[in-house]
């Protein structure tokens, strides 16, 4: 079934700009004010290119607070077996970058942000920092717009409950697929794999493996086999290019 917000973009772009006002649904919410999910959606790249106006960046403050509020709340009444450092384990692992990437993509989201032509060609809506934070931002505004209630119902059912139920398609981050969007939407070619060492014995295979980027070493992993080392490789890089900051638990 087509998630709400695809159906909702694809009516948006055959409207005029008079019945703007009656497209306000996003993520299941609907805005009495439009404005606010405007802005919610609204990239700096857009707004100081295309069309001066408010960004996502304040929304997404609050809204990052707004989760962990709502996640710590629903982790705390559900699993009373657990001790303050296990919920915050639990808490890091539903509101870190590579979660809420998850979530923008499954819904959407990337299709409806508000970004420069330039930024789109760079792979802007495909860059996980971005993503995370246009969500973030869509939970700020439901909070101003609708109230905990609303917001809280929005984070359980897009956020909470999927990752409970451990969706795998959800859980699960393609490092070397984000490593090659970024780089190709940047113009900077393909990146190489080698694997540059390799030990123990062959049932317990330790390999290490880098990625250069443009001649250069980018990253480095290692992992039990290939594919491994060059997903943490990729990871690595990502990090370094600063595409994927370290808000993310270690495995």
């Amino acid at each position: 079934m087509p998630n709400l917000l695809s159906r909702w973009f694809s009516r948006r772009r055959r409207r005029s700009a008079a019945d703007e006002v009656a497209a306000q649904s996003v993520l299941g919410y609907h805005f009495r004010d439009p404005d606010l999910l405007q802005e919610a959606l609204t990239h700096r790249s857009y707004a100081n290119s295309v069309e001066p106006s408010s960004t996502y960046e304040r929304l997404e403050f609050l809204g990052d607070s707004v989760l962990g509020l709502v996640v710590a709340r629903y982790l705390y009444l559900k699993h009373a077996e657990l001790d303050e450092g296990e919920l915050t384990k639990l808490k890091a692992s539903l509101v870190n970058l590579k979660t809420l990437t998850a979530v923008a993509r499954r819904e959407g989201l990337g299709d409806v942000i508000r970004i420069s032509v330039e930024e789109d060609k760079a792979g802007g809506r495909l860059r996980g920092s971005i993503l995370s934070d246009v969500l973030e931002s869509i939970i700020g505004a439901v909070y101003l717009d609708g109230g905990l209630d609303a917001a809280s119902a929005l984070v359980e059912r897009v956020v909470i409950r999927p990752l409970v139920e451990q969706t795998p398609d959800l859980m699960e981050v393609n490092y070397k697929g984000e490593l090659l969007e970024h780089l190709q939407g940047q113009g900077l070619g393909m990146p190489r794999y080698e694997v540059t060492d390799e030990r123990g014995p062959d049932h317990q295979k330790i390999f290490t493996v880098v990625v250069y980027a443009q001649g250069r070493v980018a990253g480095e992993g290692t992992g039990a086999n290939k594919k491994d080392a060059e997903q943490q490789a990729a990871r690595a890089a990502l990090n370094t290019l600063g595409i994927m900051p370290e808000r993310e638990v270690a495995p």
